[in-house]
């Protein structure tokens, strides 16, 4: 399936013409820095429903993609609720990207689930996103293209690979975000020496499931047989997860400027419009960034957003946190923000998730760490991996729990999903293996909107 990417023209109108089958439905689309299309506001406002499920995508989809997730992940909904709610649905549409060799349960064949991609050379259609992604760099995307695909064994080739991708990401200074934060803030893999971090990431790659590479030196880049300036191919396994690493780091700043200055105040404005409809937001991935970083733009007191359900959160688990574990003079980018929600933060968690159990640490450990690229240290994990952490008295609930029972009223809520959440290929693992009935079924406990 093609990687896309791009900002996207908002939709509206029944179902069916936006290829969902579930309705009514309209798209809020957004661009980069958050401005909303302006006609899908007025579109969301007129949908007769008492209940709005807001849904924003991760990493990847294009429009369709986003699309078909959307007409998966809703269609258990109407069987699921109340005589008394009526449902509307609304897809959050962002710019953002997929490689191809990403595999999603239920959209590419199975065999994308267990066999590793097509090396290290980058496809056609991924070639075609990072352009979109990256507008007017094509020079340097090409030669990264050039240089992933020729796999060159010198050292200076490597250095090269890793200045380019630094400068698209923004990091190639030092800086960044660019927002004046210090080079403290700068993930390690943009900061520390590109050897070791390819290194780290072919060994990531390798604990995801896939393979080293074909080198047998891939293993001990600097091992018998090399001088100290060669580069086995192996290493150009990690070189290519740098490269997917700077598309994340660069949504992941996205999603939180998306939420924050563009899908918060769009619900501030539709709750002044229509101040009686509830509102239930979800995200998958770094699509659950977006909408928790919405919150920001609630009001205290507010009581429109009923409820907020995380899928494979690609935010930090102590994100909700009052005081950080290793700082206690610092809270979580979303400290008590929780209580902006008149209902639960339910984060639903899996152990199988690669992306977030392996590859987000890495990309997530700043620059100094002592630790190191690969030392353990719970500082730097996922949401999405193992729940709400350092938040006091957080109840951590299995599915069947969580089905059984319910999840409590207010407050954030830890689910572990792994029971369903399970399938997919390396690099991502489970990661995007989030269209179950039960996932919906955890929805609509979080909002009070069962029979």
């Amino acid at each position: 399936m093609a990687a896309r990417t791009g900002g996207m023209a908002g939709a509206a109108g029944t179902a069916g013409a936006a290829g969902i089958g579930v309705g009514p439905y309209a798209e809020l689309a957004f661009d980069a820095e958050g401005d909303p299309d302006g006609a899908a506001l007025r579109a969301v406002a007129a949908l007769e429903a008492t209940d709005l499920l807001v849904f924003a995508h991760g990493w990847n989809s294009e429009r369709s993609t986003s699309t078909r997730l959307y007409d998966r992940f809703f269609a258990p909904f109407p069987g699921l609720v109340g005589p008394g709610v009526r449902l509307g649905y609304v897809g959050v549409v962002w710019p953002s990207i997929r490689f191809s060799d990403e595999p999603i349960p239920d959209f590419d064949s199975p065999a994308a689930l267990t066999e590793p991609g097509d090396g290290t050379a980058l496809d056609p259609a991924t070639r075609e996103a990072l352009g979109a992604f990256w507008p007017g760099r094509g020079a340097e995307l090409d030669r990264i293209a050039e240089l992933l695909r020729e796999r060159p064994g010198s050292a200076e080739a490597l250095a090269e690979f890793g200045t380019l991708v630094r400068e698209l990401a923004g990091a190639g200074d030092g800086s960044g975000s660019g927002s004046g934060s210090g080079s403290r803030e700068v993930p390690a893999i943009f900061a520390e020496d590109v050897r070791t971090v390819c290194r780290a990431l072919a060994d990531g790659f390798a604990a995801a499931g896939g393979p080293t590479g074909e080198d047998p030196a891939a293993e001990d880049p600097a091992g018998p047989g090399f001088a100290l300036g060669d580069v086995p191919r192996g290493l150009w396994r990690g070189a290519k997860e740098l490269l997917r690493q700077a598309t994340y780091y660069q949504m992941k700043k996205r999603a939180g400027v998306v939420g924050e200055r563009g899908l918060g105040p769009v619900l501030a404005e539709l709750a002044g419009r229509r101040p009686d409809l509830r509102v239930h937001l979800i995200g998958h991935s770094f699509g659950a960034r977006l909408v928790s970083f919405a919150l920001r733009a609630v009001p205290d007191g507010a009581g429109y957003v009923k409820s907020v359900t995380l899928l494979q959160g690609a935010f930090s688990h102590y994100a909700f946190t009052d005081r950080l574990p290793h700082d206690r003079d610092r809270g979580g980018a979303l400290r008590g923000l929780q209580h902006r929600v008149d209902g639960p933060v339910v984060a639903c968690h899996s152990a199988h998730d690669a992306a977030l159990g392996v590859f987000y640490p890495l990309a997530s450990r700043t620059a100094g760490d002592s630790a190191g690229l690969l030392g353990f240290d719970e500082r730097w994990g996922a949401v999405g991996y193992d729940g709400v952490q350092a938040v006091p008295d957080v109840p951590r609930l299995t599915l069947d729990q969580a089905l059984r029972d319910g999840v409590p009223a207010a407050g954030c809520v830890s689910v572990d999903t792994a029971s369903v959440v399970r399938r997919g290929g390396p690099p991502a693992g489970a990661h995007s293996d989030i269209c179950h009935p039960e996932l919906a079924r955890v929805v609509v406990s979080a909002g009070r909107m069962g029979r």
